[in-house]
């Protein structure tokens, strides 16, 4: 999609796993025109966890109750996993993945779905959609990811940026969410949201994850093998038409990194 999770996006941030991690050096930073929709270079893709053991950067802003939004978020994802196949129309489809797509509910846009089959187990597909460094592995629009806070019921608050697509007709943007990673049936849940976060950069335009995640279950006649199911309405905002939005979301690189370039990874 364009890829924006996550996914993302996108998420598992439990403070073990953060001590675990090793942040690289904060000197990159993404480029891009202030407030435009005209690119610059991309910068050097980078994983850094802020609020970790050692001290916080800044004051964590006031947030909602987390308990309450990861509940609140989990069933949405749920429900919109429960609609029926004649809700959905069919964008595209290829060897490896089948994109749908319908009205979303929450703008004046679309809830898009992917869906595939991965060759690995389900914990070792959601270790690269959730938050952390194997993102970048494969998520080739994601240029920078910070962990802001993290929270003992396996969800984070996470800012990460993107580059520009399109011929840079849709410029650098910057997202801060909501993650939360839960069990679902015989596998996992991995799903977030964008907060209302006021400090903000001038070389990135804000987009706005609307609820979106990841189910990811085990194949009943094939365990080490998974299915992966995602869902995805995002508001890129700034001044670029609604179909230019709707065509990155279809024939952006990272549909097919996904599920091509984790494959290969998983081997």
């Amino acid at each position: 999609m364009y890829w924006v999770f996550d996914f993302w996006s996108p998420m598992l941030c439990t403070g073990g796993a953060l001590r675990a991690w090793r942040p690289l050096a904060e000197g990159a930073s993404a480029g891009g025109a202030a407030g435009s929709d005209a690119s610059g270079p991309r910068a050097p893709s980078r994983v850094v966890v802020r609020g970790a053991p050692g001290g916080a950067e800044k004051q964590m802003e006031a947030l909602p109750d987390a308990a309450v939004l990861a509940t609140r978020l989990k069933n949405t994802l749920i429900q919109y996993h429960s609609l029926e196949d004649e809700k959905w129309r069919v964008a595209k489809k290829t060897k490896d993945v089948t994109i749908w797509r319908k009205p979303s509910e929450e703008f004046n846009g679309y809830l898009f779905k992917a869906q595939g089959v991965i060759d690995d187990v389900v914990n070792s597909v959601i270790d690269h959609i959730r938050p952390g460094p194997c993102r970048l592995d494969w998520d080739s629009l994601m240029t920078s990811l910070d962990i802001l806070e993290h929270f003992e019921e396996n969800c984070c608050v996470m800012r990460y940026t993107t580059a520009g697509q399109l011929w840079n007709i849709i410029s650098p943007r910057e997202f801060v969410d909501f993650s939360y990673t839960v069990g679902y049936k015989e596998g996992l849940l991995s799903c977030g949201i964008s907060l209302d976060w006021s400090e903000k950069r001038s070389e990135f335009v804000r987009g706005y994850n609307h609820p979106c995640g990841w189910f990811c279950v085990p194949l009943k006649d094939s365990p080490s093998q998974s299915l992966l199911t995602g869902y995805i309405q995002t508001d890129l905002r700034g001044m670029i038409p609604q179909s230019a939005v709707d065509t990155a979301m279809v024939t952006g690189p990272s549909w097919k990194n996904l599920f091509t370039v984790l494959s290969h990874l998983m081997d």
